[in-house]
């Protein structure tokens, strides 16, 4: 899933290209309980990027300051099967 600060056509403009759900509208409170990074100068939550085990424990977070830094989906498809390989060991 992703979040982003933006509504309506803004919004849909990115979430209309994904294969997954896109929560808008998020404000500082929510990023704050997502555990997102919040920058006031632009009123934005920064890149914040978890996976979760089935139980929800979190087992990797990447946060990002700008749109260098971000795990890309062949990275966390390889870390995705790393977990799962170790797992079944």
């Amino acid at each position: 899933m992703a979040t982003s600060v933006d509504t309506g056509e803004d919004a849909s403009k990115i979430a209309d290209t994904l294969r997954f759900p896109v929560a808008q509208g998020v404000t500082r409170a929510m990023a704050e309980q997502l555990g997102s990074w919040w920058e006031d100068r632009r009123s934005i939550n920064e890149p914040s990027e978890f996976s979760l085990d089935a139980d929800g424990t979190i087992r990797t977070s990447t946060y990002s300051s700008g749109q260098v830094g971000r795990i890309d989906a062949e990275a966390a498809v390889g870390m995705l099967t790393f977990y799962e390989k170790q797992r079944n060991a």
